[in-house]
């Protein structure tokens, strides 16, 4: 059968931006689904993304399907022919529907029975008869939150639609989309070359779109913007500050990137890098330079969309629209610093934090108190961390931040500083906020941790305390990111910290506000639950963590301690072995209705067998050595050691019988297996490893 590659390309208006790549990258996953379900075959899908227009591209789509043969089942013979062998009514309602007599129809034998068949042959349709429907239902499906109509026509889409180009090989394929009729018509860049052109095949697509200046392909755009940009930066012996996010969305915005250099006046470099590289990067879609010492520089980098034959002009155009959002940044940072951060706490008494729990005043009062309590469990500046939970939220009542609302905590920080508080007290201002996203830094000091941690139990505990508890993908109050970054912060930092103790004290600063009366229970579990992901982003097993997970540790630094203890342990050779065993214990227990205890009595006389004797020897000293471990939370050394039972546990089952007739001697040989459980236990359950 015939092959060719085929192109589907919708050309547009101007395309959302930050949508771009995810329409493109929809629009091929869409296509090929169509394509599968269809039963066309075909070597690859790949798509293009430009700001005015949307392909996939097909590489070796075969002309048509491929004809099939469609076994029809009809009645069983049984049913199919009375007693005398004339077809029953059944068997001729059946042939009928399939267009043959019934004398015509085949025979299936099978071990249940037989069965009349018709083996039908179905001719594949061509893609002249499919293509409109495929497109079309892919198009139905892409991600587009706001439809709009344009002109007379009826049809939605997330822009207006101009050409509709489709073409397999160098035919144009005669479909319908979008009130559109395709051709062989794209358009080019809407300043240089021509602004419609005829496409002759479709896999010239790409290359006759450059000659008219427009790089269709998403991801070389990209790459040549963030080539421009380093080769520019480095001409100046500065860095690009940009990350993916800025430069898709600059890929999103030009279909010819040029990139250009400009400059503000050295004066504004007096307000902080931060306010300025904000309104650089997030409203102007400005490239900032830094220096090797991370400061920034009064030259920036822009992308056009055209070759200027007057350069100068563009530039000095773009350096006039940076100006007054510069100069706007440069009055709220002095009109803010006459203002302390102090005075601006009643101020938070006018914002809400949430109806049933409170203002931002009364959440500062928390954080304060909250911060205050952690900085003394782990011997930070009590002082420092009440103060700098006291001072959190002031910034968001300044100028600065209610118009650049990123830079909060950043300006928290400047302002403190200018007020002459502490140094950790403005530093903790700033990473309050820490870690902001998976892979975020951390607080770098005992009073930052502090603060960062009660900023995070208030809310968690708030709004679990008053009942709503975050469900599918709703999550308004961001608790799941606020229970990782807990998490985070306690064992990246080693923090000898309980959750239980924390939540406790969180919820005693509520005082009465909270009306959920399992709130520590809930929050405890809910922040232990993050582990699972955090780890498995790790590529920790999942029953590794399930088996730490059992014995529901609250100190988040010794759960992590035990999950490497098991992983570690899970490589050995008698992981299997004594998993398995762990497994059968518990299940014996389980039975008998036996629970492990912290005493546990076994009486020696009454222990007949070697095995059991030898496995009692073995457990009193693998015992010593738990006994030790624990302290420094060495769960390690604690697995290695009960690793060594293994050929002893062996022994034991080989040779003892568990439920001996004699009560006594029966209660003492479970008593021996609930010390080995025990044992294991101090870790981890680790029968969960076991593979059945």
């Amino acid at each position: 059968m015939r092959t060719e590659n085929c192109l589907v390309e919708l050309g547009t208006e101007e395309l959302p931006p930050k949508a771009l790549k995810s329409l493109g990258e929809a629009f091929a996953t869409q296509f090929e689904a169509a394509l599968t379900q269809a039963d066309l075959s075909f070597e690859s899908v790949s798509w293009f993304a430009a700001p005015r227009r949307l392909a996939v591209y097909v590489s070796g789509l075969a002309e048509g399907q491929a004809d099939k043969v469609v076994e029809k089942r009809g009645p069983a013979v049984s049913a199919a022919f009375d007693a005398e062998g004339n077809p029953t009514k059944a068997a001729q309602g059946w042939a009928r529907g399939n267009g043959i007599d019934v004398a015509e129809a085949e025979r299936l034998v099978t071990d249940k029975g037989e069965w009349l068949l018709h083996k039908a042959h179905v001719p594949g349709q061509s893609i002249a008869e499919l293509l409109e429907g495929l497109i079309n239902q892919a198009v139905s499906k892409l991600p587009i939150p706001k439809p709009m109509r344009w002109g007379n026509y009826n049809t939605q889409f997330i822009r207006p639609v101009h050409t509709l180009c489709v073409l397999y090989g160098s035919e144009v394929v005669n479909v319908s989309v979008l009130g559109l009729t395709s051709g062989r018509v794209v358009q080019g860049h809407r300043f240089h070359g021509e602004g419609r052109f005829e496409l002759d095949h479709a896999d010239n697509y790409a290359s006759a779109l450059e000659q008219q200046y427009v790089l269709a392909d998403f991801e070389a755009r990209k790459d040549k913007v963030r080539q421009q940009l380093e080769d520019a930066a480095q001409s100046l012996l500065l860095k690009p500050d940009y990350n993916e996010d800025l430069l898709e969305e600059i890929a999103s915005l030009v279909e010819w990137p040029v990139v250009l250099q400009a400059g503000f006046d050295e004066a504004f470099l007096a307000v902080p890098k931060e306010a300025l590289i904000y309104t650089m990067k997030d409203d102007q879609k400005y490239v900032p330079l830094l220096d090797s010492d991370g400061a920034l520089s009064n030259t920036f980098l822009f992308v056009t969309n055209i070759e200027s034959r007057d350069a100068s002009q563009v530039i000095s155009g773009n350096e006039k629209v940076i100006r007054p959002r510069l100069a706007d940044a440069e009055f709220f940072f002095n009109s803010d610093k006459k203002t302390t951060l102090e005075s601006r706490l009643e101020s938070l008494e006018t914002v809400l934090f949430q109806k049933q729990l409170g203002t931002l005043k009364e959440k500062s009062e928390r954080i304060s108190a909250l911060s205050a309590f952690i900085a003394s469990q782990i011997d930070a500046n009590e002082t420092q961390a009440a103060r700098a939970g006291l001072l959190a939220k002031t910034d968001l009542m300044s100028n600065m931040v209610m118009e650049f609302p990123d830079v909060q905590g950043v300006m928290g920080k400047y302002y403190a500083l200018n007020d002459g508080e502490d140094a950790p007290v403005a530093e903790a201002l700033y990473e309050q906020y820490m870690p902001r996203f998976a892979g975020d830094t951390l607080p770098s000091s005992g009073v930052s941790a502090s603060v960062a941690l009660a900023d995070k139990l208030d809310t968690l505990v708030g709004i679990f305390g008053i009942g709503q508890l975050p469900k599918g993908d709703k999550d308004p109050f961001a608790l799941r990111r606020a229970a990782i970054g807990v998490l985070r912060i306690v064992t990246e930092l080693s923090l000898p910290l309980d959750l239980e103790t924390l939540v406790t004290k969180a919820i005693d600063v509520y005082g009465d506000k909270l009306t959920n009366a399992e709130t520590q229970s809930q929050v405890v579990d809910f922040v232990l639950g993050r582990f699972t992901a955090l780890l498995q982003d790790q590529a920790i097993a999942i029953d590794v963590i399930q088996a730490v997970a059992a014995r529901r540790p609250t100190k988040p630094a010794d759960y992590l301690a035990r999950v490497h203890a098991v992983d570690k342990f899970r490589a050995l050779e008698e992981a299997e072995a004594l998993a398995a065993a762990n497994k059968r214990v518990a299940n014996i227990l389980a039975k008998q209705n036996v629970e492990v205890t912290d005493t546990i009595n076994i009486d020696e006389s009454l222990l007949a067998e070697d095995a059991e004797k030898a496995l009692y020897v073995e457990l009193k000293a693998a015992q010593k050595e738990v006994d030790i471990a624990v302290p420094s939370q060495d769960y390690t050394r604690i697995l290695t050691a009960l690793a060594t039972l293994r050929n002893v546990i062996d022994n034991f089952f080989d040779n003892v019988m568990v439920m001996a007739d004699d009560e006594a001697v029966k209660n003492n040989r479970l008593a021996l297996l609930s010390l080995l459980r025990q044992l294991f236990l101090t870790t981890a359950d680790i029968s969960i490893l076991a593979k059945s």
